[in-house]
């Protein structure tokens, strides 16, 4: 679950906050996320945050040997099927993967990812991140499309296995 521009980026570098999404886009993504209960991001994402996202579990990929214990914060390393397997164990039928570039590329790789949404933003970067990095053939069903403001729209696909 991503916010993009129209050229679709969904950001301008590995640092950029996410303040240039619609109210409507992170109304949308709150509701859907603590629906979930599991937000999984690289620790790049999370690092753009003040806080934990409220409300859900935070879980985040790093590399750090010491990360900094926070509560509702899960850090995790190795393999993404790994800690989905946890996630379930700990009772999660469900998470949303929230970014960024690499982590989203992890996923997809490994054909974790069953659903892509994007919430399409009346903006341009030019240069910046994608949703993924690498090379990528993948076939995708379109689900829906919402009208989220008068210049905002969410895109929900079905990734095809």
């Amino acid at each position: 679950m991503m916010a993009v521009t129209a050229d679709g980026k969904i950001a301008k570098s590995s640092d950029h906050f996410p303040n240039w999404t619609s109210k409507e886009d992170k109304k949308m993504f709150a509701a859907v996320s603590k629906e979930h209960g599991v937000v999984i991001m690289g620790d790049k994402t999370f690092f753009t945050f003040k806080n934990p996202l409220p409300g859900r579990l935070n879980v985040v990929f790093t590399l750090e040997k010491n990360p900094p214990k926070q509560e509702n914060v899960k850090w995790v390393t190795g393999e993404p099927k790994k800690v989905l397997a946890e996630l379930e164990e700990m009772g999660y039928k469900s998470a949303i993967l929230g970014g960024g570039t690499y982590m989203n590329s992890q996923f997809l790789e490994r054909k974790l990812i069953d659903e892509i949404w994007l919430t399409i933003e009346p903006k341009i970067f030019g240069d910046g991140l994608g949703v993924f990095g690498g090379d990528f053939d993948v076939d995708l069903k379109l689900v829906g499309v919402e009208k989220l403001n008068k210049n905002s729209i969410a895109v929900k696909y079905k990734v095809v296995k």
